[in-house]
């Protein structure tokens, strides 16, 4: 996958129904993204590296495209794919994914079953095992591989979620999801289908994009 020469929104759609695998003491636990959001750097208010701030906290932002950038928040551990060419600090947030492989070992991790063993950014990591010792590897390089998946049926734009009082770009649509899946972040009960119903039979992957 192209993490350098595609807009940042666009990885960030590409990105779902994608497999992520991590490589937890010897086996590949993997699950299906869902759910993304985009963070559009030095001009974003809500991207760490907004004003071209630059810190060692922040420096795996400033990597080459499919660098991993992981922080860590209330304890929990967040990741990001960093986007674009060197220099240029942005990233796409993976916030939720649908458990393919090992879910077994995601439960155990989490202590949690059903949809809360990983429809969240914080949740995900922990099920997956991924922790602030991933920051600045290379996605396909070592532990951690993006791989072809499924192809999402619909994919729905919205704000970003926990972005308050970041003027325009609270509501900035940069957040994206396969709808209807049950895995994704805060879906009401309501708009939830079966999980294999939010994916096309065929694994063909041409969704809209919402430049």
């Amino acid at each position: 996958m192209d993490f350098i020469c595609q807009s940042t929104k666009s990885i960030a759609q590409e990105l779902l129904g994608k497999k992520l695998s991590f490589n937890y003491e010897g086996k590949w636990v993997s699950g299906y993204i869902v759910e993304t959001e985009a963070y559009l750097g030095v001009v974003d208010q809500a991207c760490h590296s907004y004003q071209g701030k630059r810190t060692p906290r922040v420096e795996s932002l400033y990597l080459e495209g499919g660098a991993v950038y992981v922080y860590q928040m209330h304890r929990q551990h967040l990741l990001n794919i960093v986007t674009r060419e060197a220099g240029v600090p942005e990233a796409v947030l993976i916030r939720a994914i649908q458990p393919v492989d090992h879910l077994e070992l995601m439960i155990s991790n989490r202590n949690k079953e059903g949809l809360d063993v990983s429809n969240g950014p914080g949740k995900l990591t922990q099920a997956m095992g991924i922790t602030k010792a991933l920051d600045g590897t290379l996605v396909g390089v070592g532990t951690l591989k993006i791989t072809e998946g499924l192809q999402p049926r619909h994919i729905s734009a919205s704000p970003r979620i926990g972005i308050p009082n970041k003027g325009e770009w609270t509501e900035a649509p940069l957040r994206f999801y396969v709808t209807g899946n049950p895995y994704v972040s805060q879906m009401p009960k309501k708009s939830m289908v079966v999980a294999a119903e939010s994916w096309e039979n065929k694994k063909i992957r041409n969704q809209p994009n919402f430049s």
